[in-house]
């Protein structure tokens, strides 16, 4: 099965099955719920083919796999023996934050649904501007099935958020869509057009006809279809209903009678109640964005633009999500979210100026994908595998992003539908009435994005520079032909093992490079080579050094000793530090480590030994300090 290796891998290392509350998927990334963060192995996972970067954030310890990450999930979810989105309310015995946690609950609500949103959206974005170009009318049939495949998710959104919101309130998720279903019923959004029997809050701006009453109690009808507040808080609300129902209705009748008294319960609660002081939030948010986006749209795009990748990182965007939908739902177009829509192809411009800059062929060989996501509005793989990591690229990608916000909140670009990302996302802007100024604002602040990031990255990028950096033997090798062997000395004493009997699976099938296992019988760790310290793990049980020559090495005393967080290890560098062959590294506390119950097998791996022709391991049973470990041949 192809990735089952992968999920393995990922699923291992974070600690294993037994240690996710929640798995869901986005655009990129997995994001787990976890019951515990720090027994993920956060690092190994950073350096596994196959995985972008791990980010931490909003309560989710997130995997960032790119493009195939929904190919990926699959088989997460299958190995895992998961729930596809599993959702469960279990704590860790720890509090989780207030915005942490609303933060995971939006984006286990919302990340499901936008795949579709946006690929619906998409559809009706282009039946809108074949219109617009006189392709056909809007009278056709053509445009009328179009318009319906583009109308119906969003037109009907409730009841899939029900769905979605279902499962993370641990409500059953049929009685989450019969809720929304409800909140749709045609019968009872056609009561809306008769004459209302009295008005309450008149004169105030909750001022609500009332057509019909249920049980004599006034009911404010709301108009629910494309809504979003009103049916998550029924949800959330009819999860607590359904758990006091089976708590209180026996057993032999759960099956039914829970449902039913449930739904005999919200749906009127949430017609009463419930929709309508929902639809005020809703409103009263919409206009509170209209206030600050009125304050000054160039400012506010300088600011969303300009800040979106980091609120990306760090998982701050799911907060602004809901209100681009919410404005959406209210006044028919969003002008909040649209003032990011220009920074893929921000990351675009600069990943093409790297991509001619750069003198790395691993650089370039990245960038050619990475263009391309960015193109269709994906920027993860280029912000986390090319951008972030040469820094001064990621701060141009952010002012670039800034100009393109501010060219669309100065024309007033607005997007009438939850469109595709990048060069999909076009078709979004266009008006019900037509192609407007904030169209062409659409578009040319997506040009301008391209080719500013391009002639910024190109002239202040810095790249060029970074082959002195990371080369030091530039101009040293008379023939890079010519084979060259990299020797590895043993960085502990102690008895050598393959690498493949050693119990844990992300190194013993080599996925994360080929190496040699040693159980060390002194706790005194060496530096194998002469090198950069390029990772020290915060539990000090683990080290990565880059030599001078681009050997990757990891070496991580013992199995599981993550859980030690430290305990009984001692740091003798820090990480970016200079190192030479034989330097003290860690002392560890062997007979420590062993009374506590973990294996001080000692895995030595090369990471990158996909770019050597052969890995030639020691033939000793016994090893010290400084002998040879590996050769590595070029």
């Amino acid at each position: 099965m192809k990735y089952e290796q992968l999920a393995k891998d990922i699923i291992n290392n974070i600690g294993g099955k037994e240690n996710v509350i929640s798995v869901v998927h986005c655009v990129t990334r997995l994001r787990f719920k976890l019951r515990d963060e720090s027994k993920a192995n956060t690092d190994v996972l950073k350096d596994m083919d196959g995985v972008v970067t791990v980010m931490q954030s909003g309560g989710q310890y997130q995997v960032v796999i790119g493009n195939h990450v929904p190919d990926v999930y699959k088989v997460v979810v299958e190995v895992g023996g998961f729930q596809s989105e599993v959702s469960s309310e279990e704590e860790d015995g720890k509090k989780q934050g207030l915005f942490n946690k609303f933060i995971d609950i939006i984006s286990g609500i919302f990340a499901p649904t936008l795949g579709v949103l946006a690929a619906t959206g998409m559809i009706k974005g282009f039946n809108a501007m074949f219109v617009a170009l006189g392709i056909y009318t809007n009278t056709t049939g053509t445009y009328q099935i179009l318009n319906a495949v583009g109308d119906a998710l969003f037109f009907f959104f409730p009841i899939f958020l029900g769905l979605t919101a279902a499962k993370k309130f641990n409500l059953n998720q049929f009685v989450g869509m019969a809720i929304g279903a409800a909140l749709v019923y045609p019968a009872i959004t056609g009561l809306r057009a008769g004459e209302p029997l009295y008005t309450l809050f008149e004169g105030t701006m909750f001022q609500s006809p009332v057509f019909i009453t249920f049980l004599g109690i006034p009911v404010i009808l709301m108009t629910y279809s494309s809504s979003v507040i009103p049916i998550v808080l029924a949800t959330f609300v009819g999860a607590k209903l359904e758990k006091f129902f089976s708590k209180v209705i026996p057993d032999v009748v759960k099956t039914f009678l829970v449902p039913f008294f449930t739904l005999l319960v919200i749906v009127p609660l949430t017609f009463i109640i419930i929709g309508p002081i929902a639809t005020w939030i809703g409103m009263l948010l919409g206009n509170a964005s209209i206030w600050a986006y009125d304050l000054s749209p160039l400012i506010a795009g300088i600011v969303i633009g300009g800040l979106w990748q980091l609120f990306v990182m760090f998982g701050l965007h799911w907060g602004l999500i809901p209100i681009g939908i919410n404005n959406l739902s209210v006044m028919g177009y969003d002008f909040l979210l649209v003032l990011t829509s220009a920074t893929s192809m921000a990351t675009l411009g600069v990943v093409l100026g790297v991509f001619v800059k750069t003198k790395q062929q691993k650089i370039k060989t990245l960038s050619i994908p990475a263009a391309v996501s960015a193109f269709f509005g994906v920027s993860e793989p280029a912000l986390y595998g090319i951008t972030l990591p040469l820094k001064r690229p990621f701060i141009l990608t952010l002012i670039t992003s800034a100009v393109g916000g501010a060219i669309m909140g100065g024309m007033g670009t607005k997007a009438y539908m939850m469109g595709g990302m990048g060069v999909f996302g076009i078709p979004s802007k266009i008006s019900p009435e037509g192609i407007t100024l904030g169209f062409w604002g659409g578009i040319i602040a997506m040009v301008v994005n391209v080719i500013l990031g391009f002639t910024l990255t190109y002239f202040f990028g810095g790249i060029g520079k970074e082959k002195e950096i990371e080369d030091p033997n530039k101009g040293k090798r008379k023939n890079e032909n010519l084979e060259k062997n990299e020797e590895i000395s043993s960085p502990l004493k102690g008895e050598v093992r393959l690498l493949s009997e050693i119990e844990d699976i992300a190194f013993a099938s080599g996925s994360l490079g080929k190496g040699i296992a040693i159980e060390p019988t002194e706790g005194r760790l060496v530096s194998p080579v002469s090198g950069t310290i390029s990772a020290i793990f915060p539990t000090k049980h683990a080290v990565g050094i880059t030599t001078d020559d681009g050997v990757e090495i990891l070496i991580h005393i013992g199995m599981d000793t993550v859980q030690l967080k430290g305990k009984f290890f001692s740091t003798h560098i820090d990480q970016g530090a200079r190192v030479e062959k034989g330097q003290l590294l860690i002392d560890f506390d062997i007979e420590q480590i062993k009374k506590a119950g973990y294996s001080l097998t000692t895995p030595v791996v090369i990471t990158n030994t996909d770019k050597y022709n052969d890995f030639i391991a020691t033939n000793k049973h016994q090893i010290n300090h400084g002998d040879s470990l590996i050769t590595l041949v070029s």
